[in-house]
């Protein structure tokens, strides 16, 4: 299952979503957002936990968490239409 992690602070890294996701399931891959000038993160990332019920566990826990001063919102990664 991919969830969408928002409100991310800026200082967050791919290992720190990594580290804290990982309490929950195995995580299959996270991808941090970066602007393409910059390279800095655009305070949203992605999050693949294969397993729903890991991943359920990861969305119910951690949503409205504060990481890095910010209060995070998790949610399943909806695909849009083509």
């Amino acid at each position: 299952m991919k969830l969408i992690i928002r409100n991310l602070a800026r200082s967050t890294t791919e290992a720190e979503l990594k580290t804290l996701f990982h309490k929950y399931g195995a995580v299959q891959s996270c991808d941090l957002v970066k602007d393409k000038v910059t390279g800095g993160s655009k305070g949203f990332a992605f999050v693949e936990i294969p397993k729903p019920g890991e991943a359920k566990a990861a969305m119910k826990s951690l949503n409205n968490t504060v990481v890095a001063g910010s209060k995070i919102r998790v949610k399943k990664a909806v695909k849009k239409a083509e």
